[in-house]
């Protein structure tokens, strides 16, 4: 929160942002696949910031379950905030299929536009600004592939390593400098 800056828009960060808005146009969430450090997590952040919207970035472990993740969940839908859960194939395939279901529920309550839905067995408020959103590293040894049952609700999205030498560019750019690319290589 605060002035805290923005990612430069790349078209890289273009079609991430295409992607993850179509997505929820159709009440699903994004799932960012990529290696360590491509900025998935920070993207997702960003475009929440563009909205105006709060995102609670969650790393995801082994030992979650379905209680935690369910009032995770649940709290999202609530307040209208986006969820990012940062490498959500840690997270035991027994826990993801009863997580799938909780989705499910909130999907259905947001394509028929419900202001109170029954989550868990509790009749709970919908915000419909709420979105959730997973990354994942797809080279994390002993990290399986998600079920069926969860990838139907996450528009997937690849995420390469970005083009330092553009964003760095561009940064120079919006710093004043007329001559980025010259500036740019002499410090290189």
């Amino acid at each position: 929160m605060g002035l805290n800056g923005r990612l430069v828009i790349t078209p890289l960060t273009s079609r991430i942002y295409l992607t993850l808005t179509q997505a929820l146009s159709m009440h699903l969430g994004g799932a960012l696949t990529g290696p360590a450090g491509a900025g998935k997590t920070e993207t997702i952040k960003d475009l929440a910031k563009a909205f105006g919207l709060f995102c609670v970035v969650t790393h995801c472990t082994e030992d979650m379950d379905t209680i935690t993740l369910g009032k995770m969940i649940s709290g999202l839908a609530k307040c209208g905030f986006w969820g990012c859960f940062d490498g959500f194939n840690r997270v035991d395939a027994s826990v993801l299929s009863v997580v799938s279901s909780q989705i499910q529920a909130i999907r259905n309550a947001l394509t028929l536009h419900f202001k109170m839905f029954q989550f868990e067995g509790q009749q709970i408020g919908l915000d419909d600004h709420m979105g959730i959103f997973i990354t994942m590293n797809p080279r994390e040894e002993r990290r399986p592939e998600l079920p069926e049952s969860v990838k139907v609700f996450f528009r997937p999205v690849v995420v390469v390593t970005p083009d330092v030498q553009q964003i760095c560019e561009i940064v120079l750019f919006s710093q004043g400098f007329l001559k980025a690319k010259v500036n740019l290589y002499c410090h290189f």
